[in-house]
């Protein structure tokens, strides 16, 4: 594992110190990922309560869903570069490379999404994801317009508005924290 004096601003629980099921978690993580995340160990300062976030987690993200894993890790990345999200920049610009094969987009949504040349439907969703999580005040029914403009059913909507409240969560441990990126992902899907 890594040097956990540096991955959190708390210190990182040791396996006997952490419930059952984040034991299994981060045994998961190391035989599907050949590691495990940093936020999984660092959150585990509070075995059930991470477990808890990563059950929503989990069946926002990683399950099948309303919509794809590339829209959902675009929605990810689009809300990470707004909160200024080191952790989550780089671990969720590394899964949208994966889900997409397309590092260059990647990048320079994890920089600017305006000047990625998306496409209208992925446009209209990074638009609504920034407003979302720069001005939720400000958000109104007319802003779902354009979504519907490019074909989001009322399923994709809610799911779309879900993934940009958890990851707004997630943004906001991870960097009151100070949680480090794993070295891994820096690479991740890169030719």
């Amino acid at each position: 594992m890594a040097d956990d004096a540096h991955i959190s601003f708390l210190p990182v629980p040791a396996p006997e110190d952490v419930p059952e099921g984040v034991t299994r978690l981060w045994a998961k993580s190391e035989e599907a990922f050949g590691f495990v995340p940093n936020v999984f160990r660092a959150q585990a300062v509070n075995g059930d309560q991470f477990l808890a976030w990563w059950n929503y987690f989990n069946l926002l993200v990683n399950k099948e869903g309303h919509l794809s894993n590339a829209d959902r890790e675009l929605l990810a990345l689009v809300v990470s570069n707004v909160n200024r999200c080191t952790y989550c920049v780089i671990s969720h610009g590394a899964a949208l490379r994966t889900y997409t094969e397309d590092e260059r987009t990647a990048d320079l949504v994890a920089v600017n999404w305006r000047q990625a040349g998306l496409p209208d439907r992925e446009s209209a969703m990074a638009a609504y994801a920034e407003k979302l999580t720069l001005h939720p005040a400000d958000v109104v029914e007319a802003d779902l317009e354009p979504l519907r403009e490019v074909g989001l059913d009322d399923h994709q909507i809610m799911e779309l508005v879900q993934v940009v409240g958890m990851f707004n969560l997630t943004n906001r441990v991870s960097s009151a924290l100070g949680f480090v990126p794993n070295a891994e992902y820096h690479s991740q899907s890169r030719s």
